[in-house]
């Protein structure tokens, strides 16, 4: 009696044991199917680092919507174009919110506060987004282009000296991320980076926003989804490293902008008409979140398209896709004026194509922030209860075959035949959350593109071992970062004609030499 007594008392243990490893969040959902995992870490294992991919393989058996368990959270994966627009356009009222995870929100944020991206929405979200949506429409955008007129030429200018008229093999990454980062850091506190790539202050920048990107991810931080490796996690250390270092740098440069305004030696940015202006209803920490968005976004999505752009440019594919931009630009620019013009105008649709796609193909953040819906919200006859997450799987959605023809192939001719009249691709992800930014990429995208193209021919390093990586996934040097991390590659830079471009360069000069 005793023996039975015992192995019931055990079997009860277990099974309690059990219960208490499954238990997630919030209760699964009925109706959408559940990836089987195994207790305490649910499917983290089998997601690995390569979260984006092993979902979207998922989602061939499973169907485009499912449910996973990251430890205890329990995610609702979305994965086709359809079904992303579905909950991210369709219910983009209901889907407007950001859960909270421990070492972004708790660690790295806890002095700065949270982005706007990563903020749950309430009363002060909708303010500071209203006030970077407004600082960043596309009337707004226009305003700023003397900015993307002066960071890219002097980004051009730097690899013009550097190449050495095509003999020398270049790296494109610190240009690209200066360029991104001064454009940010000129709109937002009226001040900018002197120097070359190797600029003290631009590499701490670059690195701290890198690692903090991890920090960001869904799928870095297992101590996010597994509470008891809080207590032994060597990350939290590491967090607290790089949100003190970002302290610094973002305090330092606030109060220099408040020094300027207060000489009357400031010159116009984002945050000193918030500061100057007396009806303004942001208080400090939401001014801090507005300053923080605009640092880290600046280098989240921007240089990882250039970067990989050029890469993909530098391939055998990639000459005729150049010449075929070179004509196009020369059809509508006859007299070489596409240097200027390009920043006050947007004409040349295989530009505009090649932008587009360069977006699509590189999918920079493969999965991108987690939402949480606020309302109930419906999908084929099943209910997602209000306090779910959702990922967006933006990778699998732009290379959905339902919307897009031959999606493993970087075509940029597709967005010049498509018909899609709303989002065109999910690389700034969709509705009420998507990227305020999106008006200001797209023009540096643009205006990168075509000073670049005009500038040079862009080809394969004479190095194979430094060639790039063509491939959305394979290109990440962090496959855990929220954002794409470009792996170190170099490519040719060949001037089609130095004198042209260092005339285009010192007229640019002139043009901006009051910034």
């Amino acid at each position: 009696m005793a023996f039975q007594i015992l192995g019931i008392a055990i079997i009860a243990a277990v099974f309690v044991v059990l219960k208490v490893l499954n238990a997630t969040d919030t209760p699964k959902v009925k109706g959408i199917p559940e990836i089987p995992g195994i207790p305490l870490f649910g499917n983290l294992l089998q997601l690995g680092v390569d979260h984006a991919r092993v979902a979207k393989n998922w989602a061939l058996k499973y169907g485009p919507v499912f449910q996973a368990r990251l430890g205890n959270r329990r995610i609702v994966f979305v994965n086709s174009y359809e079904a992303v627009k579905h909950f991210w356009i369709t219910h983009q009222s209901s889907l407007i919110s950001r859960p909270t995870f421990h070492t972004f929100h708790s660690v790295v944020s806890s002095s700065q506060g949270f982005t706007i991206g990563t903020s749950p929405w309430d009363e002060s979200c909708k303010r500071r987004r209203k006030a970077a949506a407004t600082a960043l429409n596309r009337p707004a955008v226009q305003s700023y282009m003397p900015i993307l007129d002066l960071e890219s030429t002097m980004s051009i200018k730097e690899l013009l000296n550097d190449c050495m008229r095509g003999s020398h093999d270049v790296d494109p990454s610190p240009y690209m991320a200066r360029f991104a980062l001064n454009t940010s850091l000129t709109l937002n506190y009226g001040f900018r980076i002197d120097g070359n790539i190797t600029n003290e202050l631009l590499t701490e920048i670059t690195h701290v926003e890198r690692e903090i990107s991890n920090f960001r991810s869904t799928s870095n931080n297992w101590q996010d989804y597994i509470p008891l490796m809080r207590m032994f996690s060597k990350t939290n250390t590491k967090a607290e490293e790089y949100r003190l270092r970002r302290d610094k740098y973002l305090t330092d440069m606030l109060n220099d902008l408040k020094e300027r305004i207060a000489n009357g030696t400031d010159k116009p940015c984002i945050t000193g008409n918030i500061l100057k202006d007396p009806e303004a209803k942001l208080n400090e920490a939401e001014l801090k979140s507005i300053c923080l968005t605009m640092v880290s976004a600046g280098l989240d999505t921007v240089p990882g398209n250039i970067i990989m752009g050029m890469a993909y440019l530098s391939t055998e594919h990639g000459q005729s896709i150049q010449a075929k931009a070179l004509e196009a630009i020369q059809e509508v620019y006859p007299d070489g004026d596409a240097w200027e013009k390009c920043l006050v105008e947007e004409k040349v649709p295989y530009i505009t194509a090649l932008v587009k796609e360069t977006l699509r193909f590189w999918t920079v953040i493969p999965i991108c922030l987690p939402r949480m819906n606020i309302k109930d919200i419906p999908y084929e006859g099943s209910i997602i209860p209000a306090g779910t997450t959702f990922f967006m799987n933006a990778y699998a959605a732009d290379y959905d075959e339902s919307r897009f023809k031959l999606p493993d192939q970087f075509i940029p001719e597709r967005f010049l035949e498509d018909k899609e009249t709303g989002t065109p691709h999910y690389a700034y992800g969709a509705g009420s959350r998507m990227c305020a930014g999106s008006h200001l990429a797209n023009r540096e995208l643009y205006t990168a593109y075509i000073r670049l193209i005009t500038s040079f021919q862009i080809t394969a390093t004479k190095d194979s071992t430094q060639a790039p990586v063509i491939h959305p996934i394979d290109c990440n040097g962090t496959p855990t970062s929220l954002t794409t991390d470009p792996k170190p590659f170099k490519v040719g830079m060949k001037p089609r004609d130095e004198a042209k471009v260092r005339q285009w360069i010192a007229e640019a000069e002139e043009r901006t030499k009051h910034l």
